[in-house]
């Protein structure tokens, strides 16, 4: 049997977005808008994505390499507080193996003539088939993809 292992991390990403909070939780929770940003920039097409914002709803997002396995990842939405906080749990998969488990907090606060959007993940991560820091990495640049597209709807 292969050794198992966990390693657990929780980091904090930032961003100020210079538009409201309205419009940073629509780019959030609605289907359209979100997949405009919520996606590998290098494999763009998406397999599968389903998302059904409400609480105990479910997003699944899947996709992947022409040559290589699908990832996956499946969030179920377990607190929302429209303009102000989405709490959510997710696992990603990579074909059949699942490489992590993680709850993830998205805050929506004003400030100035923006929105401070605060996210905290604490993360499972299984087995050494992903890490804290690309973890971090990812999310981060996921961040910057939807300030991107919030320039462009501005």
């Amino acid at each position: 049997m292969a050794e198992r292992s966990v390693v657990h991390s929780t980091f904090v990403l930032e961003r100020l977005y210079p538009v409201a909070p309205a419009k940073v939780y629509f780019a959030l929770s609605d289907p359209a808008a979100k997949r405009r940003w919520f996606a590998d920039p290098d494999n763009p097409m998406t397999h599968r994505h389903e998302m059904d914002f409400r609480v105990g709803g479910q997003e699944v997002n899947a996709g992947g390499p022409k040559d290589g396995p699908i990832h996956t990842y499946t969030a179920t939405y377990q607190d929302i507080v429209p303009n102000q906080r989405i709490v959510y749990s997710y696992d990603m998969l990579f074909g059949d193996v699942r490489i992590s488990v993680s709850l993830a907090t998205i805050e929506l606060r004003p400030e100035s003539t923006g929105t401070r959007l605060v996210l905290t993940e604490q993360g499972a991560f299984l087995d050494g088939h992903d890490t804290p820091s690309s973890r971090e990495h990812g999310t981060g640049f996921l961040l910057d993809a939807l300030g991107k597209a919030l320039a462009t709807d501005t």
